[in-house]
């Protein structure tokens, strides 16, 4: 499982921001009790005073030092006793001026050894599922809400419908979504425009995500406009463009959606190449989805493309009519 450095980052910023928020709050009630509590305040200071005298002993060293340290620790012993009592009066829990961590298993550091903790990788799975609804217009889209009946229920020459081939692509995704790792294998989705390509494509992304892995769900223009900004950009653009292939290369599952849709010249195909290429080889895996039939991948792209993209990956091609236009005239 790889993790995206860029939401990696923006999960630690947030967890960094709880823990700053938490300080605050801390300070601003620990001036309100020593402000109604003087008393209180003196004995906090004595402590801080006495842990000092601790570790000057302690550095000092000298013959009478495990004495010495023994008695500063009774007398901090007994200002602790009185201090929670103080508290106890006042009707505080003894813990209320402590600055206890969010997480016990990490203190808020959001790893434990050199692993991200559980509460960082749940706030990871949040940013990414915010990036991924920014990206792919997540709404309604999940497949609880995937609806099988703009599928023509009309058997073909074969006794078949429409409703009932779809059913087995909604299945084919949905446990693709559930049993999401390293066995997993690439699709490649066909089939003309509004046919539910990116619906599906999205559910995925979703379900994927939910389960800790890193996903990137872009549209083809945006992949090769990274491309072409590492090649011909300079400066801020050609760090960002270097920051996004990264992101493509790098993460478990890349979502490549409306392949065929872009402007199709010498880069795009090269780049095309190289990304597939890649990610077979190091076995991440892709799902592309395109309004072009299997056997139009080798004139729009090249016969090595096309020959990736049929061979390794499983093609399932959508039936039916636009939903986009069913739903416009129903209403």
């Amino acid at each position: 499982m790889v993790l995206d450095k860029t939401i990696l980052a923006r999960a630690k910023g947030v967890l960094a921001e709880k823990k700053r928020r938490r300080e605050e709050q801390l300070l601003r009630r620990q001036a309100d009790v020593y402000q109604a509590l003087p008393a209180l305040a003196a004995m906090d200071v004595g402590l801080r005073e006495l842990m000092t005298e601790t570790f000057r002993v302690t550095l000092a060293g000298g013959g009478d030092v495990e004495k010495r340290i023994l008695a500063l620790g009774e007398e901090s012993l007994k200002v602790q006793d009185n201090r929670r009592a103080l508290l106890k009066e006042a009707g505080l829990p003894e813990d209320y001026l402590d600055d206890v961590p969010a997480c016990p298993h990490c203190g808020d550091s959001g790893f434990r050894g050199s692993e991200p903790c559980s509460c960082l990788l749940e706030l990871y799975r949040k940013e990414q599922a915010k990036e991924l609804s920014i990206l792919a217009s997540l709404k309604e889209e999940s497949f609880d809400t995937f609806q099988l009946f703009w599928y023509s229920d009309q058997p073909d020459d074969k006794g078949r419908t429409e409703r009932e081939h779809m059913e087995v692509i909604y299945g084919l995704c949905r446990r693709y979504a559930e049993t999401f790792g390293s066995s997993s294998g690439n699709l490649l989705f066909t089939g003309g425009p509004g046919l539910g390509k990116t619906f599906l494509s999205a559910c995925i992304a979703r379900g994927v995500s939910d389960k800790g892995f890193s996903v990137v769900y872009q549209t083809a223009g945006e992949v090769f406009r990274a491309f072409e900004a590492v090649r011909f950009g300079r400066g801020s653009r050609e760090e960002a463009g270097e920051e996004a292939l990264h992101r493509l290369m790098l993460c478990d599952l890349l979502i490549l959606d409306d392949l065929g849709t872009e402007m199709t010249n010498a880069l795009t195909v090269a780049s095309l190449y190289e990304l597939v290429n890649t990610r077979l080889q190091e076995k991440r895996k892709t799902i592309i989805s395109t309004n072009l039939a299997p056997s139009e991948l080798a004139g729009r792209y090249s016969p090595q493309i096309a020959s990736r993209l049929i061979g390794e990956y499983e093609i399932l091609t959508f039936t039916g009519k636009d939903i986009r236009l069913q739903k416009k005239n129903a209403r």
